[in-house]
């Protein structure tokens, strides 16, 4: 009889015969072997055995991970190769191919191989798979792949031999408060293959001491260049040629020399080593994206949209455009049309450069310098929405009411071409009433304005239903022409950058909407809520300042307390301890709804340059045109879970890179005497965020010779023990440049 998860009849023309009956409770039984299996698990071994006979001949993989897992789990114990085979009714002919596939599946951690070379669950052995995460005071923390599940943590005599980035496998030892804690019990899979260091001469050894704090070991140097001497505090780029063993130190073979970090171009460098960032395309990338071009014919289910005023608005430095926006005011209110790049039309599923584009995962944005996600004759060319240049396109069609309410959305592939490159800054001149750019851009004034209402009416919709607007300036590096540092200014956020924010969302979540109400399988962009202990930690923090907290609504509360704050001397500080409340936003391919957006279902869409998962969406998006390309569940769980670690990777190397470059700066600057706020205060001493420069160091409590000051944790200050002088969140100060160390990332400052 053949079996279907619904019932009886079986999907592509599978027809097995097999000797079984069903239990009180529901589940097959299998008579030759008396098996206790779910029905939805015999459907799956048949699928599976029609499969590994169908795909025999392809590059498809012939097994199912789900198929194997739910086996596994439903066995209660784990099972040899020998085993395996037989639940699933393969030849042994199969058995390599089955070998291999068990070999993935143990490197990824969703099942394990145990010493005895039978596999397991790690979840039913009371373990967990994900991703270490490491601390500069040396434990660290398992994030799990299951998306429900909280991280572990880890002491640091449990992490053993495990590296920082590893995939591993922890054991949960105990639960304390509502905290798991556990140990590594098996590396899984090697991320970590470079590393950046400093030498160490010892004992006729000569060892690499990571610059990464979060690394603890010391690595053996086992080669290095020729003619190449090393010195103590030499800066090497080194590749890991042996991990850790237990007892037995890693060891590297230096492969670069780098200069020391005295300029921006030295730092750099040295950051694009410490994370392991691509930094040139392979040959045949390369090779695969110079043969593309756009050709003259158009595909007949492309609308032509030339004769619409798309315009650009980006940063006065960017290369890459891959959004242009178009509005026209209507009867009813106003139709927007977000156009995008089709990347997807030249990056096909497969092609190198898809491949590198996912290994990458994101583009990487350094001051001065770019690490594109895709080659720039794409970036920077084909894809870019050049003005006055024919270009194809992704165009979300949405109409909107006078109070910025979506009535309907349309989805299209496009061709247009772009009327203006604007700058954010000339859009906010023109707004504010600047007679001579306004002349200049008269043809699409009244658009601009058409924008200004729009986005007006979305800031005022959104901002109703609790969406939490962040104000966070972020540093902006001035370099002169020899990359050398002119100045550090403070970002400012225009009321243009809003439009086109307002614009994107909006775009982001009609295409989100239209795929999940269609159950197509796709890569959301989800925040959770953050956690109830973290928020009444913030709450706290607010008693100890000048916060109005009064709100009406306690849905509100959170954006009530961000606008409240606004021009004070603490809204900076008041951002950035909410920002940290909250949880990462990440990947996945189960929609949870956005917290900070306070959208019920979101994704990206509007950047398929520089961000994989927007690619993704725009080829799902496409197989509701055509039925193209989709992908199944499986393959997109994985995904995001590359593509969540991507870009965190990229924003701690940029961050790492805005830190030391501040510092720098610092370094000449050394006995002058600034002003500044105190922004953050801990039991070592506070931090100073200098006004005229935007950088911050800190004073450390051992360097303030008039007293003993203790902190008061529950009140967020420091209070002299003797003179009870107080120091608080915002107050002004002015300090000395005492010390600026780049290597170390240490910038302290004298109180005056």
């Amino acid at each position: 009889m053949a079996i279907s998860k619904d019932g009886i009849a079986t999907p592509c023309g599978l027809a097995m015969t097999l000797s079984f009956f069903v239990s009180a409770d529901g589940c097959v039984l299998i008579a030759d072997s008396y098996l206790h299996y779910s029905l939805s698990t015999i459907y799956d071994i048949l699928y599976t055995v029609f499969t590994v006979k169908k795909k025999k001949h392809t590059n498809m993989p012939a097994f199912d991970e789900k198929v194997l897992t739910r086996i596994l789990a439903q066995e209660g114990r784990p099972l040899s190769l020998n085993e395996l085979i037989d639940r699933l009714r393969i030849g042994r002919k199969q058995r390599k191919e089955l070998k291999r596939f068990l070999r993935d599946l143990n490197e990824k951690g969703s099942v394990m191989r145990l010493k005895s070379g039978t596999y397991g669950i790690p979840r039913e052995m009371n373990l967990m798979t994900g991703t270490l995460w490491c601390t500069r005071s040396g434990n660290g923390f398992v994030i799990p792949d299951k998306e429900h599940e909280k991280d572990v943590f880890i002491p640091a005599r449990f992490i053993k031999e495990a590296l920082h980035g590893d995939r591993v496998i922890a054991r949960i030892e105990h639960t304390l408060k509502g905290r798991k804690e556990g140990k590594i019990i098996k590396v899984a899979r090697r991320n970590m293959r470079n590393i950046v260091g400093f030498i160490q001469k010892q004992k006729g050894l000569i060892y690499v001491i990571p610059g990464d704090e979060r690394i603890s070991h010391r690595f053996i140097v086992g080669t290095y260049p020729k003619n190449k001497e090393m010195h103590d505090g030499d800066i090497v780029a080194a590749r890991i040629t042996k991990f850790p063993e237990e007892w037995k130190n890693p060891e590297c073979a230096v492969i670069k020399a780098l200069k020391g970090l005295e300029s921006t171009k030295s730092i750099t460098q040295f950051v694009e080593y410490k994370y392991g960032l691509p930094l040139r395309f392979k040959q045949k990338t390369e090779s695969e994206a110079k043969a593309l071009k756009l050709g003259d014919e158009i595909e007949q289910d492309r609308i032509d949209l030339r004769k619409l005023r798309h315009v650009t608005i980006d940063g006065e430095y960017a290369k890459d455009f891959d959004d242009a926006v178009c509005v026209s005011k209507t009867k009813g209110g106003y139709t927007l049309y977000v156009s995008i790049a089709d990347v997807s039309h030249y990056v096909r599923p497969s092609s190198d450069i898809d491949r590198e584009a996912y290994e990458r995962g994101t583009s990487v944005y350094f001051p001065g310098k770019v690490l594109p996600m895709i080659p720039k004759v794409l970036s920077n060319i084909l894809c870019s929405l050049n003005p006055d240049e024919d270009r194809l396109t992704m165009t979300v069609t949405m109409h909107f009411t006078k109070d910025g309410e979506l009535t309907k959305s349309d989805f299209h592939k496009s061709i247009i071409r772009s009327t203006k490159r604007l700058t954010y800054s000339q859009v906010e001149e023109a707004l504010n009433g600047n007679k001579k750019i306004q002349a200049q851009l008269a043809d699409i004034m009244p658009d601009l304005e058409h924008m200004r209402e729009l986005a007006s009416a979305l800031v005022e919709r959104r901002t109703k239903r609790g969406t939490l607007d962040f104000d966070l300036p972020e540093p902006e590096v001035i370099l002169d022409i020899e990359g050398g540092i002119k100045d550090i200014l403070r970002s400012q956020r225009l009321f243009s950058h809003r439009i086109i924010e307002e614009f994107m969302i909006a775009a982001n979540e009609a295409v989100a909407d239209h795929l999940f109400r269609r159950k197509l399988p796709a890569i959301y962009r989800i925040h959770e809520p953050p956690d109830k202990e973290k928020l009444r930690d913030f709450e706290r923090l607010l008693y100890t300042l000048p916060v109005n907290r009064q709100c009406k609504d306690r849905r509100f509360f959170l954006p009530q307390i961000l606008e409240n704050v606004q021009g004070t001397d603490y809204e900076f500080f008041i951002n950035r301890v909410l920002l940290r409340s909250m949880k990462q936003a990440k990947y996945s391919p189960v929609n949870k709804g956005h917290f900070g957006l306070a959208s019920d279902c979101y994704l990206h869409f509007t950047s398929p340059i520089r961000r994989y998962p927007d690619l993704v969406c725009h080829r799902v998006l496409k197989s509701t045109f055509d039925g193209g390309h989709r992908y199944s569940e499986e393959e997109l769980g994985e995904m995001a879970l590359h593509l969540s670690e991507r870009e965190r990777v990229a924003m701690e190397a940029e961050r790492e890179l805005e830190d030391r470059i501040r510092i720098l700066f610092m370094k000449d600057k050394l006995g002058e005497v600034y002003e500044g706020i105190i922004s953050h205060i801990t039991s070592f001493g506070f931090f100073v965020e200098l006004l005229d420069i935007f950088v911050e160091g800190v004073v450390l409590l051992s360097d303030l010779r008039s007293d003993y000051f203790i902190f008061q944790e529950e009140k967020f200050r420091l209070i002299g023990r003797r003179t009870k002088k107080i120091f608080r969140i915002g107050d002004r100060v002015k300090i000395k440049v005492v010390l600026a160390d780049v290597e170390h990332k240490q910038l302290h400052f004298e109180l005056m």
